[in-house]
């Protein structure tokens, strides 16, 4: 009876603890009865809980002593788990987790494809897409027949990796090595680009990315290189421009710089290719299409051209062979007089167009020097003599003179205001007419014909032969000479503008004097080009000013055949030179002094104008040499040059030999009675 009650106390302890936490205690299903063995075990158990608790810390025994929540025996019950709640909670919780991502998702969706879904495919088109650019061909250059002048040719630049070229192997017909590395890429390389193989060899090596080893090569050049497999190598097309013709027209022409930081872009530096460069230039175009990984492109995929638009071609009136001529004559000429610089003109008289316009030591626009200036528009200078030409034709346009009018020439003139003017050579009195004026290109009687006219009116014909403004010629920079107001002239000027001095004016403007008077006493606006041409072959005529009329076809007419007898064969004329056999030739002298170093009056410029054939003028001829090693005149040192000019231009242009002849006015008093 004992040992089964000490044993079911701990029992029923156990299991209302059991019950307490919710768990069903064991054994509660069906009675145990007790045995033997199990008083036994109970009786240990019991005797070892409490050897245990008296063994428990005060601390233990305070929490779980006789009485507590230890139960009976001092035991502290393990501790209590995780409690879970009912399944249909948990369900509910995760189904509106669910539903919160799901509406998440669909708002991501609906944002994706519909708010954003134009500009997500527009950015996703522009990540896949790639444009290259299609270069635009620069415009050519031609004479009068079509002739290039200046053209653009495709040309490579030979690229390296020096990374790469290590790995280069050249082999034999029977895969045996036979060089390897820098050393023998620049041994096959060498003889085609006509390198040094030793500074090839050290282009060759290092680790460099990006190096450029020869530019514009030809397109034969570039397939031979890359027959040769080195790794690394590539060639990138270019543009090159090019002059056929060399140094002939060279300054005219000009040339273009290379911009290698805007892809080769050619722009142009001088001559026509700067002033012209507008339409020359051509408008690049565009080739955009979407590629996929590794660069390959999609098939199928939107694919949009942009067409380039080359230049236009320039169509001059230049004729490239009379232009080789006049280069030749007057480079002799300058080389012979030890002159600073010459020019030459040729202008077709009834249109204004320039056949020719010449300088001394042109440059090669393929491999240009200095500034390429040209003399012909660049470089006004004191007319001399040749400006005779307006103080007579105005006071003949004027009725204040005729060619026969008679007056007294000393060798030295005195003014009303005591200015004193001298001739070119010592000689007596003379009684001359307007023609022996300018046949001798006396200053004192031209003084005279001037005097006859105020300073306005001289000003209002000199502005009207296009003196004191541009004459429009398609070269960018022309300086046109003197500012044209006699109201800053003293008394000493006003005198000296008569014949020549002061007043400066360009090689392209006196040259249209004469120009103007072969047309009947018509300026026509002077101009180097023709038109020009686009890349479909259409033709489109340049557009130029206006004629001017200057003087009347009489005063014309009489200017002509008084200028005939500055080249004619009778004594103390001073264009003799220039006389061509077989066409009568009009034309006027003119020697100016101007200042040297030291600002003396020690140095000249000499020049001639003419016009040819005199009885129906077809080309009108300027010829100026600047400051000679030697004083000498314009007679002298010019008018061969137009002599020899001329003569080839007739040939070249086919313009026949004049058929009749004209009584020239008489030069001195006693021959015209």
């Amino acid at each position: 009876m004992g040992t089964r009650l000490t044993t079911a106390q701990p029992a029923t302890a156990a299991a209302s603890a059991a019950t307490a936490r919710g768990a069903t205690p064991r054994g509660s299903t069906r009675a145990t009865r007790p045995t033997a063995s199990s008083a036994r075990s109970t009786s240990a158990t019991r005797s070892a809980s409490t050897v245990r608790a008296q063994a428990t810390s005060p601390r233990t025994a305070r929490l779980g002593g006789a009485g507590g929540n230890g139960g009976a025996g001092g035991h502290r019950p393990p501790p209590e788990g995780p409690r879970v709640g009912p399944s249909s909670r948990r369900q509910r919780i995760l189904l509106w987790i669910v539903v919160v991502v799901l509406a998440l998702f669909a708002v991501r969706l609906v944002q994706v494809q519909v708010v954003q879904g134009a500009e997500l495919a527009e950015q996703g088109r522009q990540t896949r897409e790639r444009t290259i650019v299609l270069h635009a061909q620069r415009g050519d250059i031609v004479d009068s027949s079509g002739m290039v002048m200046a053209t653009s040719v495709v040309r490579y630049n030979i690229e390296i990796d020096q990374r790469q070229v290590p790995a280069y192997v050249r082999l034999g017909e029977n895969d045996e090595i036979l060089g390897r590395g820098a050393a023998e890429a620049a041994a096959q390389l060498a003889p085609l680009l006509q390198l040094p193989e030793h500074e090839l060899g050290a282009t060759l090596t290092g680790t460099a990315g990006y190096r450029v080893i020869a530019n514009d090569v030809t397109p034969e050049v570039r397939a031979a290189v890359e027959e040769l497999n080195i790794n690394g190598l590539t060639t990138r097309a270019t543009s090159k421009r090019v002059y056929p013709n060399g140094s002939t027209a060279g300054n005219l022409v000009g040339w273009v710089n290379r911009d290698q930081a805007n892809d080769d872009k050619q722009t142009g530096l001088t001559g026509l290719e700067y002033s012209l460069n507008k339409e020359l230039d051509g408008l690049n175009g565009t080739r955009s299409y979407e590629t996929g990984v590794g660069g390959t492109v999609i098939p199928g995929a939107d694919q949009r051209t942009t067409p380039a638009q080359d230049g236009r071609t320039v169509n001059t009136s230049l004729n490239l062979d009379l232009q080789y001529v006049c280069q030749q004559a007057i480079d002799a000429q300058v080389d012979a007089a030890g002159a600073e610089f010459g020019a030459v003109v040729v202008i077709e008289v009834k249109t204004g167009r320039i056949l020719a316009q010449c300088e001394s030591d042109t440059v090669d626009p393929n491999s240009p020097t200095g500034s390429g200036t040209l003399h012909t528009v660049h470089s006004p200078y004191e007319p001399g003599s040749t400006g005779k030409i307006l103080t007579v034709a105005s006071a003949i346009n004027e009725g204040l003179i005729t060619p026969t009018s008679v007056f007294t020439v000393p060798d030295r003139f005195t003014t009303e205001n005591g200015q004193t003017f001298r001739d070119a050579t010592d000689h007596e009195t003379w009684q001359m007419t307007t023609a022996g004026i300018l046949a001798t290109s006396s200053n004192t009687g031209t003084i005279q014909i001037g005097d006859l006219m105020t300073d306005a009116k001289r000003v209002e014909y000199m502005k009207a032969f296009g003196w004191g403004g541009p004459t429009g010629v398609e070269i960018a920079g022309e300086r046109a000479g003197t500012h044209l107001d006699p109201t800053q002239w003293d008394g000493r000027t006003r005198y000296v503008t008569m014949f020549g001095q002061h007043n400066q004016v360009n090689l392209l403007q006196i040259t249209n004097v004469m120009a103007t008077l072969g047309n009947g006493g018509v300026r026509q606006p002077l101009h180097l080009i023709d038109g020009f041409t686009d890349a479909a072959g259409t033709f489109t005529p340049a557009e130029h000013g206006d004629p001017v009329e200057v003087v009347t076809p009489e005063t014309a007419d009489e200017m002509l055949l008084l200028l005939e007898g500055v080249t004619a064969a009778q004594q103390g004329t001073t264009g003799k030179k220039a006389a061509i056999d077989g066409y009568r030739v009009a034309g006027k002298t003119g020697t100016a002094q101007i200042p040297d170093a030291n600002g003396r009056l020690n140095d000249t410029v000499a020049s001639f104008v003419g016009v040819v054939p005199a009885e129906d003028p077809q080309l009108a001829v300027g010829v100026v040499v600047h400051r000679p090693a030697t004083q000498s005149t314009g007679g002298a040192l010019a008018a061969p040059v137009f002599q020899q000019v001329t003569s080839s231009a007739l040939q070249m242009l086919g313009i026949p030999p004049s058929g009749v002849t004209e009584d020239l006015y008489p030069l001195y008093a006693d021959q015209a009675e």
